[in-house]
């Protein structure tokens, strides 16, 4: 077996960490240093992957801070055990110890270096921390369940033991992590679910402690799948049926691995489930046979090979990059020197603002936003490869529309989409009728993103950000309970999908700045700070398990820019015909990418 999957994390982290610079200036997170895992990725001999103890740091505040914020970390039975180790044993008893599945962490990003004052007789330590969420023994990440903003405790020494070095007075009443401790000892890991029409696999994010040896993996996943999904997707994606579970744990001979399984014996739902299992273990190769109560049912003889079978994506392998320029809808030229068509009809392809365009099979979906009499108005055709001729209208006009997105979930002979228009959601058709769309949350819509897979937005609402669930119903759509996404970002003005897992948003950190975030929090990472001007158009071509690269392309004071590394997109780059003549050329708006 073969974790693929880890080397590729750990070499990011390593190069976020190469790239952050020296020093920990103000809204960044400490970094966790001291001893790292204690044997490579992949080894089953020893401890791996464990924190730093109590004794690690020696003497010094700093170091014994940020190995205390680590100190949860690991596989979660012993968590309780091994923050205790860091706390006075006088005090040991104000940390309320929890067992089983009430295990969780409270991960919390750090707002400002963590304030230590010395005393002759004590140390005092301020946390200034941004709430990110609960980590729970299943490895899923739930919403916070606090707002507190700050935590502060002691750091002591006890005279006459031979262990000497610092401890935790006053400690907090939570198992506290910091989100650089959660990169440190974790694996990101996504499993997948059916949605409910059980056609297309809906990514699911987890994280699981380092410390867990290889030949566990393959039952943790399989535990992962039978407790379920994530509660906010929950309302867009089928679980396996009831009362199904793992008996005992999975075994593996050589290459081989086994799971037996207490559910309903269907054949359907076995080569489903071979197929959610093969994905959900991505960096397992090899054979695996899925049992019922001891009886052999389903043999997969190479997962990697039943994974390129069943792909998770039908997104052909790459993607195209288009603008508006002069009021129409142009291709951009690429490196490769390829030369694009414009997949509208020159008659639809006039007074244009902005464009989302999709490709289904061999159709062709183009939403236009376009301008008439001091109005925006939404146009919205489908057709064939390789241009869509026909297009219906919005009933009404609006004041200012956002760039329309399609919606991947729907079949091909029902498009819809979203949009914003005048700060409400909304759903569209073929038809261009619009129709409004609760999401439940306060405040004015400003943004709004669909993932690759169709089942989850992304939505920037009353100045937060938001994902959900969305099942396509007749004629309309259901989204499922609205998750507030935690950032350092502020005036958030624009959102895409970026990845599986992760979303690329346009807002300030002191300046205008692009930043990619997780789509559970934990990684806020700057894309794109030298922008000069707020960000007023965003969009992102995702990375995914058939093309795994993305891109993005940003518009920032009428003046559009493309990465990667963002360079300002030229006219030359725009691909007219006939060239304009006679007049100056403008500057390229509202990029985006068809795929």
């Amino acid at each position: 077996m073969r974790r693929r999957l880890f080397a590729a994390v750990l070499g990011g982290a390593l190069l976020l960490a190469g790239t952050a610079g020296c020093g920990i200036p103000a809204n960044t997170e400490v970094r966790v240093e001291g001893a790292g895992p204690a044997a490579e990725a992949g080894s089953s001999s020893g401890i791996r992957g464990e924190p730093p103890n109590r004794s690690a740091s020696g003497s010094k505040p700093e170091q014994f801070v940020k190995n205390f914020l680590s100190a949860a970390a690991g596989e979660p039975d012993r968590a309780y055990q091994r923050v205790r180790n860091f706390i006075t044993p006088e005090d040991q008893d104000r940390l309320q110890v929890k067992e089983g599945s009430e295990v969780a962490l409270t991960v919390v990003r750090l707002t400002e270096e963590p304030v230590i004052v010395n005393d002759p007789n004590k140390t005092e330590v301020t946390l200034k921390v941004q709430q990110v969420g609960q980590l729970r023994a299943d490895g899923t990440l739930a919403p916070p369940e606090t707002s507190t903003t700050s935590y502060s405790f002691e750091l002591r020494t006890q005279e006459g033991r031979a262990d000497a070095g610092l401890f935790v007075a006053n400690p907090p009443n939570v198992l506290l992590l910091s989100v650089d401790a959660l990169e440190a000892y974790y694996q990101s890991r996504t499993i997948y679910f059916w949605n409910s029409g059980r056609t297309r696999l809906v990514p699911d994010q987890r994280y699981l402690p380092l410390a867990v040896p290889d030949e566990r993996l393959v039952s943790e996943v399989v535990k992962w799948l039978t407790a379920g999904p994530s509660l906010w997707l929950r309302s867009g994606v089928t679980g396996l049926p009831d009362g199904t579970r793992l008996i005992n744990n999975a075994t593996r001979t050589d290459d081989r691995w086994e799971v037996d399984l207490e559910m309903p014996d269907e054949k359907l739902r076995l080569e489903q489930l071979a197929t959610q299992l093969a994905w959900s273990l991505h960096d397992v190769d090899g054979q695996l046979e899925i049992k019922i109560r001891t009886q052999p049912r389903k043999d997969i003889r190479d997962l990697e090979a039943h994974r390129q079978a069943n792909p998770v994506y039908q997104v052909g392998d790459g993607f195209q990059r288009f603008c508006v320029y002069e009021g129409a809808v142009h291709p951009l030229s690429d490196a490769t020197g390829t030369v694009a068509t414009v997949p509208v009809v020159a008659e639809a392809n006039r007074n244009v603002v902005a464009a989302g365009l999709s490709r289904a099979e061999d159709q062709i979906r183009a939403a236009l936003v376009v301008t008439e009499a001091g109005r925006q108005w939404l146009s919205v055709g489908t057709g064939l490869d390789p241009a869509v001729a026909v297009f219906n209208r919005s009933a009404k006009g609006y004041g200012a529309i956002g760039r329309p997105v399609w919606l991947r979930s729907t079949d091909r002979g029902e498009p819809a989409g979203l949009v914003v228009a005048d700060g409400v959601l909304y759903r569209f058709d073929a038809q261009a009728q619009l129709t409004p769309v609760s999401l439940g949350v306060p405040g004015p819509v400003k943004a709004v993103a669909a993932s690759l897979d169709g089942h989850r937005i992304a939505v920037i609402a009353g100045g937060a950000l938001y994902v959900a669930a969305l099942s396509p119903t007749e004629g309309g759509v259901t989204l499922g309970p609205a998750r507030r996404l935690p950032t350092r970002l502020t005036d958030l003005s624009a959102v895409d999908w970026y990845g599986e897992d992760k979303l690329i948003l346009a807002g300030e950190v002191g300046r205008p700045a692009v930043y990619e975030v997780s789509v559970d929090g934990t990684r806020d990472n700057r894309v794109e700070d030298k922008i000069g001007a707020r960000v007023t158009h965003l969009a992102a071509y995702p990375a995914n398990t058939e093309v795994p690269r993305n891109a993005a392309m940003y518009e920032a004071n009428g003046v559009a820019y493309s990465s990667p590394p963002f360079e300002r997109i030229q006219p030359e780059q725009v691909q007219v015909s006939p060239p304009s003549t006679g007049t100056r050329a403008g500057n390229p708006t509202a990029p985006f990418f068809l795929y």
